[in-house]
């Protein structure tokens, strides 16, 4: 996909890992509505520490039950599909961070389907 070489906008959002939307994984609608709105694509990390809004340290630990692990998700895409995305992101996260920096695809490859 040649489209989405050159120079275009990263959204990066920061949430966490039990952070839901009507029940379901809040990563995991996002991821979806990434899908439903034809972006290029999204990479889901999680992340093994961070400190929050909350100033609260989030870390993993052998001895909790629960770990609500900061999330990333990042975005690419054209300037004018991530802010048309942005604007639906804000009846979803009610808690989070999104950031917004220019990047430039210097190459984007993939397989293509049999």
């Amino acid at each position: 996909m040649k489209g989405l070489v050159g120079k275009r906008k990263l959204l990066r959002i920061f949430i966490a890992l039990d952070d839901t939307y009507k029940g379901k994984p809040l990563w995991e609608h996002i991821l979806q509505l990434v899908k439903e709105n034809g972006l290029a694509g999204a990479t889901v990390f999680k992340a093994a520490a961070g400190i929050g809004s909350h100033s609260e340290l989030r870390t993993f630990s052998v001895w909790r039950l629960s770990q609500n692990l900061p999330v990333v998700i990042e975005v690419i895409d054209r300037e004018e599909k991530i802010r048309e995305f942005i604007s639906l992101l804000d009846g979803v996260i009610e808690e989070g961070l999104l950031v917004l920096e220019d990047v430039e695809v210097i190459s984007y490859r993939h397989r293509r389907e049999r």
